[in-house]
């Protein structure tokens, strides 16, 4: 049932059941993208920063029924959603969500390290995003006191060797971002351009890389996202509809 605060949407074609707020930020695609690009194996753990109502880990959690999840957010009403989202979903066996600060991680991510991370932190730098009357929207859209830096030196510090981070973020951030997991320690880094049309410049990416990895850099063709008419492209709808994988 939707309450006047929340609206109740759906993600892969029907198979993620979403309860978010009606006002502030919304789930759009790069939730379902980020864990679309997740290249976790059965079996293993998976760590979520800034998880928001549930949306990346819940796609993730579904194409992965052999995984485990945790998901850390920092605001408290938000948390108190996707724990309802994880239960809608049947999935409270194996996937969990605490209240939590990147800067300063719980227990329950310090205490042993996991085999991935995945994040779609804030895009906006503090202090150059426009500011949103919606307290929640902001803290989504602007850095706040954990900046870019400190979202990827805590993922990295959550990881187990060899254990990988994947990021989505602005394409006029990308230089920047994989300058922060070559700083963390990553190798074998990949940047996965997310392109609106064939022919257009990307405005999103994807970055993934392994700690402790040696491998060098590397640019994948990435995804092309909308036809010339604006429709979703196959490969797009594969991914945001039914559930497939990524393959970076």
């Amino acid at each position: 049932m939707t309450s006047p605060e929340t609206t109740s949407d759906t993600l892969l074609g029907g198979r993620v059941r979403l309860e978010q707020p009606a006002r502030g930020y919304r789930v759009a695609i790069d939730p379902v993208l980020l864990a679309a690009a997740l290249p976790a194996r059965a079996g293993e753990r998976v760590l979520e920063f800034g998880a928001g109502v549930g949306a990346a880990t819940l796609c993730a959690a579904t194409r992965l029924a052999e995984c485990s999840f945790l998901g850390i957010e920092l605001d408290g009403d938000l948390v108190a959603i996707a724990s309802a989202n994880v239960a809608a979903n049947r999935l409270e066996a194996r996937v969990t969500m605490l209240a939590g600060d990147v800067a300063a991680p719980p227990p329950a991510v310090t205490g042993a390290p996991f085999d991935h991370v995945i994040a779609n932190p804030p895009f906006a730098e503090g202090g150059r995003g426009s500011a949103s009357p919606v307290a929640a929207k902001q803290r989504a859209n602007v850095e706040g006191a954990a900046d870019l830096a400190a979202w990827v030196a805590a993922a990295f510090r959550a990881l187990r060797g060899g254990g990988s981070a994947t990021f989505v973020h602005r394409a006029d951030r990308a230089a920047e971002l994989v300058a922060r997991f070559a700083a963390a320690g990553a190798g074998a880094i990949i940047l996965f351009p997310l392109w609106p049309k064939a022919g257009s410049d990307a405005k999103r990416v994807l970055v993934q890389g392994r700690k402790g990895a040696k491998a060098p850099l590397r640019v994948a063709a990435g995804l092309v996202l909308h036809e010339a008419d604006g429709g979703y492209s196959a490969a797009a709808q594969a991914v945001l509809r039914s559930g497939a994988a990524l393959s970076l």
